[in-house]
């Protein structure tokens, strides 16, 4: 097994305490309160219902389950703010338990097993796998049928996503659905013009990378003109944005893709983030597919539990095209008449404001769809793998081994990867994942950081800072903006595009 020659971070560094005192005792405050509102709405209903003796009986149950879950969730965020020891999680059969009571046990012997010492990465992983078991438990003995029961499950385990109803983010979808259908208009020129394709490869990385940060104000909005001259408004743009993307990979990543000779090539996403982040994910994948003459599918790989509060589960993979495709969720325009001011809520709804825009946006996701049906995009797992299943081509996405470990405990997710033309990891976690979360020296070459996993397969981190490690980029830089008194590391105001080839 890989052993790094740094040791990693843990709670006494400063973002991660940060995370062990503020965060989490947030997210564990608004788990028990969102719990409590379950259980007391569904106390006045049988109160005021005429419900059978039956339906009261199973609701009182339910009621004590959500209790006990209280309870527990109180204790476990008792001891953590007194830096109690980790206890090992009951193993009943649940994917990679063995695996985490392991480490802690190692852990236990090494005096770092609590709250404040315990490696930052695996202390999150912890308190991510106990918290959403605790939630699931609620559920075990009877699967949820209903849609109602489904989503309260989703909303026990993390806060909904505001997507939906967020201006920026409605603009920002609608803006990206124009831009595609621009591109459909110069298909065939871009298509024969690999320079203009590059460029415009790289506006597609770069709305893929900051689509984490949920922030797309760095982009170029390329209308029909633009893309004729590409080359300039592309370019300029792009050198503009330098500044911010510490490790910049970008021209070996399109290097990579332009040089693969087999006509059937596989792209594979690890995914990260639900709601717009997941969205970006699809626009990139559509550009690589439709627009490029390199990629044939798209393969998406999920997390099975509501991981980290808010990363991709079948769930959200499979409600995204219907809710962009559903009049409710992003409505059609509607002719403006009088002249009355709308209100706040009323500007937050707001359709977008061209009936072309909302056509451009159905027709990109009906393609979308159709690229699920005929195969083109894919999920790692059957679309309706349910919260909390087992399944070995996903599960070792939630245990709380560094990737470097992914040959040896998961195996048949290795052996698929190795086959991709290009895997890419999204986001924060799964950058630290690679890395181990190992203090290394920022200079440290990205395919050091990410051990044995180097060569296995072309691997491509979008990530923008919001943890202490970063690798790839030289002392003089990480000096410059240390001296300016930039919060480079953890603001997410910065990010890496880090690339290895297969060897």
């Amino acid at each position: 097994m890989f052993e790094p020659p740094y040791p990693p971070y843990d709670p006494k560094d400063k973002s991660g305490y940060e995370t062990v005192v503020k965060r989490w005792p947030v997210i564990l405050t608004g788990i028990i309160d969102t719990i409590y509102r379950i259980d007391h709405h569904l106390g006045v209903s049988l109160e005021t219902s005429d419900a059978t003796s039956e339906d009261v009986t199973k609701g009182q149950e339910k009621i004590a389950e959500g209790k006990g879950i209280i309870e527990k969730i109180g204790k476990l965020k008792y001891e953590m703010a007194r830096d109690r020891p980790l206890e090992p999680i009951p193993d009943d059969g649940e994917a990679f338990i063995d695996v985490y009571n392991a480490e802690l046990k190692r852990l236990e012997q090494d005096k770092n097993h609590t709250w404040f010492t315990a490696p930052w990465l695996f202390a999150e992983c912890y308190l991510q796998r106990i918290g959403v078991r605790l939630i699931l438990s609620r559920f075990r003995r009877k699967r949820p049928s209903g849609r109602a029961e489904k989503q309260s499950i989703v909303m026990l385990c993390r806060p909904l996503f505001p997507w939906r109803s967020n201006l920026t983010c409605s603009l920002h979808v609608t803006e990206l659905a124009k831009m595609m259908h621009e591109l459909q208009v110069d298909k065939q020129e871009l298509i024969g013009d690999s320079e203009k394709l590059g460029v415009l490869f790289k506006e597609m990385i770069q709305m893929c990378l900051w689509g984490n940060a949920t922030d797309l104000s760095l982009l170029t909005h390329l209308s029909h003109d633009d893309i004729a001259h590409l080359q300039t408004v592309g370019k300029e743009a792009q050198q503009a944005r330098k500044e911010f993307i510490l490790k910049d990979d970008q021209d070996n990543v399109w290097s990579h893709l332009t040089s693969l000779q087999d006509n059937d090539v596989t792209v594979d996403f690890v995914l990260d983030n639900a709601g717009f982040e997941l969205f970006t994910d699809f626009v990139f994948a559509d550009f690589l597919v439709t627009y490029t003459p390199h990629v044939s599918r798209v393969v998406f790989h999920p997390k099975l539990i509501p991981w980290f509060v808010s990363d991709v589960t079948p769930a959200d993979f499979s409600s995204t095209i219907p809710n962009l495709l559903s009049d409710t969720f992003f409505p059609p325009p509607k002719p403006v008449g009088g002249t009355e001011t709308p209100g706040v809520d009323e500007v937050k709804a707001l359709p977008p404001s061209r009936p072309e825009e909302h056509e451009y946006l159905r027709n990109m996701v009906t393609r979308w769809q159709s690229y699920i049906d005929s195969g083109v995009f894919s999920l790692s797992v059957p679309l309706d793998t349910p919260l909390g299943a087992p399944n070995s081509k996903a599960d070792f996405w939630t245990s709380s081994r560094p990737y470097w470990d992914l040959k040896e405990k998961a195996p048949l997710v290795f052996n698929g990867l190795s086959k991709s033309g290009l895997v890419i990891f999204k986001g924060d976690l799964n950058y630290r994942k690679l890395t181990g979360d190992i203090k290394w020296p920022v200079s440290t070459p990205f395919e050091t950081a990410i051990g044995p996993l180097a060569g296995s397969f072309p691997i491509l981190s979008l990530r923008t800072n919001k943890a202490d490690v970063v690798v790839g980029i030289s002392q003089e830089i990480a000096d410059k903006l240390d001296v300016a008194g930039e919060k480079w590391r953890v603001n997410g105001k910065y990010a890496l595009v880090s690339f290895v080839p297969r060897t």
